[in-house]
């Protein structure tokens, strides 16, 4: 925007300048100059008024004085005819009487042979327009002097016969927003060609105050045009250079339309260094032409910004429309249109740099008030985001975007659609894609992005993993990917919906929140495996969930429930480790409860309800393992101890059962150990460590000593006590000291 103001005021001072030199002092001045001196001879001769001051030529038509010359003397010399006038004051009416133009000199000599009018020292000239003459009586000065341009040269010669005029002396101009100086200049007057030679430099005061140079200048008359050689611009700390410049200028002699050529380039210093460039740049002007319509660059257009913010701009064509108003309206940009912007990473919260580069076919950006408000790509465009520092990348893409910024000028939001699409690349690891109908990007307010937001039938995913979700949001800082609205994850034969779902890209772990539910599918057989040996799927449901890389191994918490057929383990908090089919189930104040099977003495199968403090299982090991507060109940029978282990038959091991679940997890032992107490409708029995056998039916008891209490027998004591629950048997063994055996038979 700043260059553009640049090359707007570049424009309105060339064209004010030149307009001065070209139209007031050359094809207007030396006009009337030309005509003067013309008659100047027959007049001196004929029509001299001798006074005191010396004497007055003038000429008139249909009763208007064209012009006016007044000198102190003449003389005019009989040898060659030459003529000298001196003190010299001529007054320039114009056959309009729309002029004041007022010429001086103190010696003006002019020889008939060659035609050549030559001014002997310094030349003053300054020009007025008149807009009220022909209503005023004749030679009537104007009221005021609005902005009058002065001219000064020496050595200037006027040739009559072809109408041409140069000098190669230093010509100043001032106007009151304007003074400059060339060195050199010729007029030829069949061409109506003016041409400054060398050096020159304009200086614009007031509110657009600047410095304008050129090595050269050539102002035509048909076509009206104003050409500049190697132009150069400064405007305080701003500056705009081009190998050559064409100002166009209408029947007025107001500028139309500017072209600048070969290496166009501009440069504004300050917090943000800005620089551009472009192989040319036209310029059209308003109807009044003092404010621009629109312009275009064109021809590998750029333009870098270093300092305080690093950005980068190319595109083949860019057209700046300014609608005639102060301020600049619309930018359109096409052909291969790139837009990148480099944030450096922020040490006060540790936030990585990033570089985000917007990329299209063509784009348009809308300004209110002089500040960009938003910008919109016309065809499919793309946006790369890359981490500073790091070879990871993000490519985003979509049918449209609109971007928006804030009043620093700095992208605020993206908004992309249909057809959102995300592909993030990192060298050696698959390609990661989402998907979605939109996306809406949000930057943060000292740049880069702070979070992608994607929302309509998402889909994301990464090698094997797969996520599906009505909403997502990604956050570059830390690459999280938030899935919301019925999201879905599924990996390798593992499955999760939950209510919210959290995926962190960069160590790839999940995290789900709100009625989790997983289920573990593509399961082979384990035929040495027992409670989770099937091939059947496994589900899980809880509250939360968190998995690292690989989701095999998940921890689950919150009413946690994990099952496969008719093996359930439930508990507060459960760890799953898919590939070693083991879990790790705590109570964390609460309890942890499965359910096992155990035929009876006739063969059929009776759950078995385990609860403890916590629980531990690997299938290849068969042997389930309670901690803490255990409690067994199955059939008429409770156990209780402080740790207990339940050792299970092999999956395909059945037994010969028909009655037998499949892939129930049978009983074939227990082994309890610390604080045991088994519990009957009519007996109580404890000790140190049971033994429970399935098969047999039987409870072995030791250490404590082991004790039972008997409802009809009473208590019953020994060393090791074996009781048989199907027939009541009792063993109760002594100490090999003092070997004694007693069995007992309890009738019922």
């Amino acid at each position: 925007m700043d260059r553009i103001t640049r090359l707007r005021r570049w424009l309105a001072v060339t064209a004010v300048v030149m307009l001065v030199i070209v139209g007031s002092m050359y094809f207007y001045a030396r006009w009337r100059v030309r005509n003067a001196l013309k008659d100047l001879p027959g007049k001196i001769s004929v029509d001299i008024q001798r006074t005191a001051e010396g004497f007055k030529v003038s000429k008139s038509e249909q009763g208007r004085t064209i012009f006016t010359v007044q000198a102190s003397r003449a003389v005019e010399f009989k040898k060659g005819g030459h003529t000298e006038l001196h003190d010299v004051s001529i007054i320039l009416y114009g056959r309009d009487a729309s002029r004041f133009d007022q010429i001086s000199g103190d010696e003006f000599v002019y020889d008939p042979q060659t035609g050549d009018a030559a001014a002997k020292g310094e030349v003053k000239i300054d020009l007025e327009a008149n807009p009220m003459g022909v209503a005023n009586p004749d030679q009537t000065p104007p009221k005021e002097l609005k902005n009058p341009i002065h001219l000064r040269t020496s050595g200037l010669v006027f040739n009559q016969k072809t109408g041409n005029a140069g000098t190669d002396q230093r010509i100043e101009f001032q106007t009151a927003q304007a003074s400059g100086s060339a060195v050199g200049a010729r007029y030829a007057a069949k061409d109506r060609i003016l041409t400054l030679e060398s050096q020159i430099d304009i200086n614009v005061v007031g509110p657009n105050a600047c410095r304008i140079t050129a090595a050269r200048a050539i102002i035509t008359k048909d076509p009206r045009n104003i050409e500049l050689i190697q132009a150069h611009l400064v405007r305080g700390n701003q500056q705009v250079t081009a190998q050559h410049a064409t100002l166009y200028l209408d029947d007025k002699n107001e500028v139309n339309r500017v072209l600048a050529q070969g290496d166009v380039r501009g440069e504004v210093q300050g917090r943000s260094n800005i620089t551009s460039h472009a192989d040319s740049a036209e310029f059209f002007l308003a109807e009044k032409g003092s404010a621009l319509r629109n312009a275009v660059l064109s021809g590998d257009v750029q333009i870098h910004s270093t300092g305080a913010q690093i950005a980068d701009a190319t595109a083949g064509r860019i057209v700046l429309d300014f609608a005639g108003k102060k301020d600049l309206q619309k930018v359109h940009a096409e052909r291969d249109v790139r837009l990148r912007q480099q944030q450096p990473a922020d040490t006060t919260t540790s936030r990585k740099g990033q570089d985000v580069e917007i990329a299209a076919s063509a784009m348009d950006a809308f300004l209110v008030n002089g500040h960009l408000d938003r910008a919109q790509t016309d065809a499919s465009g793309q946006i790369t985001i890359a981490q500073s520092g790091s070879e990871q990348k993000a490519i985003i893409t979509a049918a449209r975007f609109l971007a928006r910024f804030d009043d620093r000028n700095h992208l605020s939001t993206l908004h992309g659609a249909p057809d959102a699409r995300i592909r993030t690349l990192t060298p050696g690891q698959p390609d990661r894609t989402s998907t979605s109908e939109m996306l809406d990007v949000d930057f943060r307010p000292a740049g880069g992005v702070e979070s992608i937001t994607q929302q309509g039938n998402l889909i994301y995913t990464d090698g094997e993993r797969r996520a599906t979700a009505d909403r997502a949001r990604y956050t570059p800082s830390d690459q999280q990917l938030i899935l919301t609205g019925t999201p879905r994850v599924t990996d390798s034969g593992f499955s999760t919906t939950a209510h919210t779902m959290t995926l962190n890209r960069a160590t790839g772990s999940l995290g789900a929140d709100g009625d989790v539910k997983s289920t573990y599918s593509e399961l082979k057989p384990q035929p040495d495996g027992a409670l989770l040996a099937a091939s059947s799927p496994i589900h899980v449901t809880a509250r939360k969930m968190t998995a690292n890389r690989s989701p095999s191994r998940a921890i689950y918490s919150g009413a946690a429930r994990l099952w496969q057929n008719a093996n359930v383990v439930e508990a507060p908090s459960i760890e799953f480790d898919r590939d070693n089919r083991s879990v790790i189930a705590q109570g964390n104040g609460a309890r942890v409860s499965t359910v096992l099977v155990q035929l009876d003495k006739s063969g059929r199968a009776l759950p078995v309800t385990i609860t403890c403090d916590r629980l531990s299982y690997i299938d290849s090991d068969r042997k389930v393992h309670f901690e803490g507060n255990v409690i067994a109940r199955g059939g008429d029978a409770t156990i209780s101890s402080q740790q207990m282990d339940a050792i299970l038959f092999p999956a395909g091991s059945n037994e010969g059962s028909a009655k037998m679940p499949d892939a129930a997890g049978r009983l074939d032992r227990i082994v309890a150990e610390g604080q045991v107490v088994i519990t009957q409708p009519s007996r109580r029995a404890t000790g140190d460590k049971l033994v429970y056998t399935v098969a047999a039916d039987s409870f072995v008891l030791t250490g404590g000593p082991p004790s039972i209490l008997d409802a009809e027998r009473g208590k019953i004591t020994g060393d090791s006590l074996t009781f048989y629950k199907r027939d009541d048997r009792v063993l109760v063994e002594g100490r090999e000291t003092s070997p004694t055996t007693t069995t007992v038979r309890v009738a019922r």
